[in-house]
């Protein structure tokens, strides 16, 4: 279980990243969803132990986080947003220099560590190949290996499938679903929701440094059920029905502009039809509104 209790943070120059954020994972794939500069990656830093928080606390299985990050480490496996390899080293060279680095000392158990990660990851055949020939999808899965190293209790993924072809993003996203475990919590910090609705089982949406909702993509889905709708309409338009209607999103179709709208009071106009509400729906009615979309 992860527990996040109250974390602050506030950079050098009043930029307040962090406003008591608190929440709990339980073993599994959970999603944290958010816009760019909602301070996931604060976030993310400090989950792993990387950066300091000015308040709160962080426990993984009892492993305090916070004042124990030697410890913490040891339970850990990140893999940041930006994952650095030497291209000139092979897959199997890069697993052995992570391995050494988190204290697997012996050169036959570590060789037999290194194979079973990739195989694990499916890389068991580019095991000799140099990393700077790698697709993005296959350095993607090098960086879940090493991240796997140790046992960790926590992985940390952030924006893990951003640039991916689609064929590689399934692929992805089925390694995910694996290695979360009875006793492994998977954080994956995203803004595409459509990852959030494969993957997890529970999510919390962040916004400019608070969380401003918990739960699971079913129920919230579940909370828009009726409350949808859609209509085709000029350009021209769009302003106005801005200004009086609680627009989730728009999209350009066929030169009018698609509006999907949340409205719990019954039809809110002339050409609109309901629709099946989306994880996206949920998502846009709480990053572009001050309120909830409940």
């Amino acid at each position: 279980m992860l527990e996040i209790r109250g974390l602050r943070k506030t950079y050098p120059g009043g930029i307040v990243a962090l406003k008591g954020v608190s929440l709990e994972a339980a073993p599994g794939v959970f999603g944290l969803l958010g816009p760019n500069g909602a301070g996931k990656t604060t976030l993310m830093k400090i989950l792993a132990t990387l950066l300091d928080a000015d308040e709160g606390q962080v426990t993984v299985g009892g492993v305090d986080f916070v004042g124990r990050k030697p410890a913490a480490r040891r339970v850990l496996g990140y893999l940041p947003q930006e994952f650095g390899l030497y291209p000139s080293l092979t897959a199997e060279q890069t697993l052995h220099y992570f391995a050494r680095l988190k204290g697997v000392a012996d050169s036959g158990a570590r060789a037999r560590l290194v194979g079973a990660l990739l195989e694990r990851v499916n890389l068991a055949g580019a095991r000799r190949q140099p990393v700077g020939g790698f697709s993005g999808g296959m350095r993607q899965r090098l960086g879940i290996a090493q991240a796997l190293i140790g046992r960790p209790r926590l992985i940390i993924v952030d924006e893990p499938t951003a640039g991916l072809d689609p064929e590689e993003r399934h692929r992805f996203h089925n390694l995910l679903s694996e290695i979360a475990g009875e006793e492994t919590v998977v954080l994956l910090s995203t803004h595409i929701v459509s990852d959030v609705s494969t993957l997890c089982g529970a999510m919390a949406v962040i916004r400019r440094g608070e969380i401003v909702a918990t739960d699971s993509p079913r129920a919230a889905l579940g909370r828009l059920a009726g409350a949808v709708w859609e209509a085709a309409v000029p350009r021209d338009e769009v302003a106005a029905l801005k200004g009086r209607l609680k627009v989730l999103s728009t999209s350009l179709f066929e030169g009018r502009v698609r509006v999907r709208v949340l409205s719990r009071e019954g039809r809110p106009g002339e050409g609109f039809a309901p629709v099946a509400p989306t994880l996206e729906d949920y998502y846009f009615g709480l990053v572009s509104h001050a309120g909830s979309p409940n």
